[in-house]
Order: structure tokens, then C-alpha cells, then sequence
């Protein structure tokens, strides 16, 4: 993780805001709270880790328009929305577009923290996925082309002398990129070399 996973609080009542703050820093959560979500924004960077609290009435920039901000700069900061009773349909469209969660107000202390402690353990295993994602990525890179031609025949389930008769090569030169292959995506099975492109391909969980 790039950084101390965070409970990234915004909300405009200050009464709210320091109360709550205090609440979570009692039981051990790093803090950075926020009275306007433009403030929050300034702020932002991808390597933000943890989660965010947000209230959807705000002055200002509102909890939906940051939303939709912070969606088209491309975070996966998990977002658990705090709601009036009015704003449960604007809560659920909010869901509709990324929000992990809300909780309505007034809300238990123990609910609230309860959806913490999941998203914050949601975003470290989305990040550890990223992470190991960009590690298959660079690895890739790192293939020349030959290789690669010869990797996605292996990972068609192609034989040797197959793969040789494609390329126009002979079999020992297969052989000798079968092995670099192997040696550069850090793999000691055609099975583990299918996970890992697939992951990186599609955006699978697990290369392992």
C-alpha cells in the first residue's frame, strides 16, 4: 500500500465533523477531515489508501458531485455516503455509481465503524490486486516480441513442435523462449503463466 490507510472524513457540520473525528481516533484510525468537498478535492491523489465518509448535503460541492469528480479522476477510493432520511434515493443512485455504502442519520457509532473496518479492508485487497496487476504488466514489457508470439501460443495449449511449425522456427528455438518466458513472468507452470495474463488482461483478482 502506498500509503497509511486513511478514513478520509468531509462534512460540513462541525459539530459532526470533530465528534466523529475524535470517535475514530479513539479506536485507532488515522484521520484527515475536511468541512467542504472541494477542500477534499484539492487534496486528492490515487494513492490515497482507506476510505472516505461523506455526507450528501453539503454547501457547495455537494457528496454527489464529488462523487462523479473523483469517478472521472479515476478513484477506487471506497465511499460510504452519510444520509438524512430524505436522501436515501440519492444515496442508493450514489451506490448505483461506486459508493460501497451509506448509513442513514443518526446512525449507531458501531454501524458506521462496522462499514469502515470493511472498506477499508476492501480497498487494501483492491490496491494489492492493482499492485500485483502492474508487477504482471511490467513483466510483460519486458518480453521481446518473439517471446511473447511464442507465450500466447503456449498459453493456447500449443505444443512445442506446433509452435515451431507456426513461427517458422525450429523446436529447440521454442524451447530456448519457452524457458526465457518462464523465467521472466517469474513462473514455474503453464497453469500459473495463463493466471497471471489473464489478470493482467481482463483485471483478474489473483495471479497466484
Amino acid at each position: 500500500m502506498t500509503k497509511e490507510a486513511t478514513v478520509y472524513l468531509v462534512e460540513d457540520d462541525d459539530a459532526v465533523r470533530d465528534s466523529l473525528q475524535m470517535v475514530l481516533e479513539s479506536v485507532g484510525y488515522h484521520v484527515a477531515a475536511y468541512s467542504r468537498a472541494d477542500a477534499f478535492l484539492e487534496d486528492f491523489s490515487t494513492n490515497m489508501a482507506g476510505c472516505m465518509v461523506l455526507d450528501i448535503r453539503m454547501p457547495g460541492m455537494n457528496g454527489m458531485e464529488l462523487q462523479r469528480q473523483l469517478n472521472m479522476r479515476n478513484s477506487i477510493l471506497p465511499i460510504i455516503f452519510v444520509t438524512g432520511h430524505g436522501d436515501v434515493p440519492m444515496a442508493v443512485e450514489a451506490m448505483q455509481r461506486g459508493a460501497v455504502d451509506f448509513v442513514q442519520k443518526p446512525y449507531r457509532e458501531e454501524e458506521l465503524l462496522g462499514k469502515i473496518q470493511q472498506a477499508i479492508a476492501a480497498d487494501a485487497e483492491n490496491r494489492a490486486d492493482l499492485e500485483e496487476k502492474h508487477k504482471i504488466i511490467e513483466r510483460l514489457s519486458e518480453l521481446t516480441p518473439r517471446e511473447k508470439q511464442v507465450m500466447e501460443l503456449m498459453i493456447e495449449g500449443k505444443a512445442n513442435k506446433v509452435i515451431a511449425y507456426d513461427l517458422d522456427i525450429s523446436q529447440r528455438t521454442v524451447e530456448i523462449h519457452r524457458a526465457r518466458v518462464m523465467e521472466k513472468m517469474g513462473v514455474r507452470s503453464l497453469a500459473h503463466l495463463v493466471r497471471m495474463v489473464m489478470a493482467a488482461e481482463d483485471g483478474g483478482s489473483s495471479a497466484n
